[in-house]
């Protein structure tokens, strides 16, 4: 018996178990796991008789309390696809105003930035807290996260759109 616990936030946690408990049911039987829910911590604990299984569902149960809808986060299901969370903090020198700044340059006017980031890369990008989260496949996850990078670093929208293309094009 295989136990890998993690801490999501308490808001994600109505997402994670789903109506009358559809959605945790529903990835326990894709991941052949058995997901035990701390409501009032936050605290999630998987279960498994192989190792791989709880392995491979940690990274869909974190995707969910990052803020992803749980059918984008299982897609990580798929060996081909990853999950890479980036930490906004390292970019805003702890200033509360500076975080609302850059998370406001990386969803932009109605999400168009963020949308338009996603469908270059291929990519389901989610920001929420402190963080952006990316789920794709390897090489676009990668991509994705330069230009993500790239924007809280001060690059014009622009500039970063182009290098995502002129990169696509290269492969």
């Amino acid at each position: 018996m295989f136990q890998e616990g993690l801490k999501i936030p308490k808001k994600r946690i109505a997402v994670l178990i789903g109506e009358k408990g559809k959605t945790k049911r529903k990835i326990e039987r894709i991941t052949s796991t058995a997901l035990t829910i701390n409501s009032d911590e936050g605290d999630v604990l998987i279960t498994s008789e192989e190792s791989l299984n709880t392995f491979n569902t940690k990274p869909i149960i974190t995707a969910i309390g990052r803020g992803f809808n749980p059918e984008v986060a299982l897609k990580l299901v798929d060996e081909e696809n990853i999950l890479v969370v980036i930490d906004i903090t390292e970019f805003s020198k702890k200033s509360k105003k500076d975080m609302i700044r850059l998370k406001s340059r990386l969803i932009g006017t109605s999400g168009k930035a963020r949308k338009m980031i996603e469908m270059l890369s291929h990519t389901e990008i989610c920001v929420y807290g402190k963080t952006v989260s990316i789920i794709g496949e390897q090489d676009n996850v990668y991509l994705a996260k330069r230009a993500i990078t790239n924007l809280l670093q001060g690059s014009k929208h622009g500039n970063v759109y182009g290098f995502i293309e002129r990169t696509k094009k290269k492969r």
